[in-house]
């Protein structure tokens, strides 16, 4: 007995991907079907990194194509492969850097630069390439988070090797400069110190690059939104309702230049005792869920507030890399790939396949 397409087929459209939410027909991530009598094989391609997962998703997709009658062999090669994606008009990408991700809170205190570090490093645990650019000038905390110390090197006298820690390449200006040496510069210094990090640094083929923005939403925030290439951007904030107001400015920022909100992450969410396990929502409730409703954003997820998160930043071992089979660094890794698959379904840069048209006087 042989079987059709159409069977394998329908068996995929009834089955959901537990990170998109859609069947594998739909996203067109079934591909290369292939019928020999009654054997099948297929490929399926993933627009997310998804190394954690992608051994269970081939045992469900064999599981669901087994239960076909009269079907005989089952292989299915699921593989990601992360391809680069549409930003503001009139910017252009990175070279090297397929996707830039923009970490922003409209305040500072709200564990941004927390979120961004373990999601970089979720990112790179589910089998991306990963890139940290620290924005805050004024306040770098990148290089003690990822506990890099050192200076970086420059092999031309003209770029800068990235440095690296646990598999992510970083760059901040925290390297460049004494540690308690304060950055007394103006806007316009700023914003060109960024650009030339961001520029000057010799990233090596990147799926993504997470930028930890500067808190706020004034000038130098600004100028960076329309000036970097930003596939799009994250706002962190915590349930309180000041922290609220500021992170709703700077989603409405990204908004106006064109920048897609991948997602909302509240931030401190709940306090749970360690002593007694007491369960309390100590900066108020659903704030970030109300505003990613009222926005029509993605909630992507909450975190607790946990003193352990905040050790493991200090001393530079963040949650994701130093409890990595813990709750909280479960949470990140569901957040890193909610966004891996936002980004995944926005459309996709076509700019390198078009030549460069050059004219010139003969």
């Amino acid at each position: 007995m042989s079987i059709s397409e159409l069977q394998v087929q329908t068996a995929l459209k009834e089955l959901i991907d537990p990170n998109t939410g859609k069947d594998f027909i739909s996203t067109r991530s079934a591909r290369n079907i292939r019928i020999e009598g009654a054997d099948v094989s297929l490929d399926v391609e993933l627009g997310y990194p998804a190394k954690s997962q992608i051994d269970g998703l081939r045992h469900e997709i064999i599981a669901r194509l087994k239960a076909i009658p009269g079907i005989g062999n089952v292989s299915a090669n699921v593989y990601s492969k992360i391809v680069s994606h549409s930003v503001q008009r009139g910017v252009k990408l990175l070279p090297n850097v397929k996707n830039i991700i923009a970490v922003a809170s409209g305040k500072g205190g709200v564990g941004k630069s927390t979120t961004a570090v373990n999601l970089a490093l979720a990112l790179a645990q589910e089998g991306a390439r990963v890139g940290m650019l620290d924005a805050d000038i004024y306040g770098p905390s990148q290089p003690q988070m990822l506990g890099i110390t050192g200076r970086p090197e420059s092999t031309d006298g003209k770029s800068l090797e990235p440095m690296e820690a646990y598999g992510i390449e970083a760059m901040s200006i925290g390297f460049l400069i004494d540690v308690e040496t304060p950055m007394v510069w103006r806007g316009p210094m700023v914003t060109q110190a960024l650009q030339q990090l961001l520029a000057d640094t010799r990233w090596h083929d990147l799926d993504y690059l997470v930028v930890d923005m500067p808190p706020g939403t004034g000038d130098i925030q600004l100028t960076l939104a329309q000036q970097v290439p930003v596939t799009g951007a994250i706002i962190v904030t915590t349930p309180q309702d000041i922290a609220l107001l500021d992170a709703r400015k700077g989603l409405k920022m990204f908004d106006k230049v064109g920048i897609p909100i991948l997602g909302i992450v509240e931030n401190m969410s709940i306090h749970i005792c360690s002593n007694c396990g007491h369960e309390e929502h100590i900066f108020g409730e659903g704030g970030a869920e109300r505003m990613a409703r009222d926005y029509e954003v993605e909630m992507l997820g909450a975190l607790p507030l946990d003193i352990h998160i905040r050790e493991q930043s200090d001393s530079g071992h963040p949650t994701v890399v130093s409890d990595a089979d813990g709750r909280v660094a479960q949470i990140y890794r569901q957040i890193a790939r909610r966004v891996a698959v936002r980004v995944a379904e926005k459309a996709r840069d076509h700019s390198a396949k078009f030549p460069s048209i050059v004219v010139q006087n003969t």
